[in-house]
């Protein structure tokens, strides 16, 4: 198994098998929502894509951020503390962030695509094993501009995982604690960042599922499929 790293300016040029992963929060908090019930994600760039798309598809609910926080018209955004209070049975999520749904949008050339978290590293691991693919690209959604330690830092402790080594978690972990994005759950005298989301995104295996992406009428479909 061979193994790539790229980032949203290069995720274009992935082919294979595509592992976006975003930490702190996209796919920690689409966990939490299929933990919740949700049926289905739809990963969009665009807000005014996801707005369209609740207002076309039934039982549908748009999530996500820009800025870190629910545009206008969003249901909810984009924090597992919050998540993981709704009853979202039998929901369809349209989810756009300013990362991680990014990373699934522009990996155009990928051949299977999965999203990937801490919450869910094992079952990926497990899920990626299954399908036996010769090449493994990490899309590490947060990395510009110094930050997105985090991500890196679960794509390098998945490509462990999946050389058969048998890592410590907790070095990794510290990197997501210690990581730009990080700080701003850290932050006194605020609540728009609960610092128990950065608990939600170190809880490692937290779901028994991997996130895997497939393109159904033109459009992304991530499920959580048991491997």
């Amino acid at each position: 198994m061979n193994f790539h790293y790229t980032n949203l300016e290069t995720c274009h040029e992935a082919t294979g098998l595509v592992i976006v992963i975003d930490v702190i929060r996209a796919f920690t908090n689409a966990a939490f929502a299929f933990g919740q019930g949700a049926e289905r994600i739809l990963p969009v760039s665009g807000v005014d894509e996801a707005l369209e798309l609740k207002r076309l598809l039934p039982n549908a609910l748009a999530c996500g951020e820009v800025g870190g926080l629910p545009p206008e018209g969003f249901d909810f955004g984009n924090s597992p503390s919050q998540t993981q209070q709704l009853d979202l049975r039998g929901k369809t999520l349209v989810q756009r962030t300013g990362a991680g749904t990014q990373g699934v949008t522009r990996s155009i050339h990928a051949e299977r695509m999965l999203a990937a978290s801490f919450v869910v590293a094992g079952a990926t691991v497990r899920h990626v094993q299954r399908l036996a693919s010769a090449t493994v690209s990490f899309v590490v959604t947060g990395q510009f501009d110094g930050r997105g330690d985090e991500d890196l830092a679960c794509a390098e402790y998945l490509e462990a995982r999946l050389r058969g080594e048998s890592p410590s978690v907790e070095p990794y972990l510290e990197r997501v604690c210690q990581s730009r994005d990080a700080q701003f759950h850290f932050t006194p005298n605020q609540t728009l960042f609960p610092v128990s989301d950065i608990d939600h995104c170190t809880a490692v295996d937290r779901f028994d599922f991997a996130m895997p992406i497939t393109q159904e009428n033109g459009r992304f479909v991530m499920r959580a499929v048991h491997p």
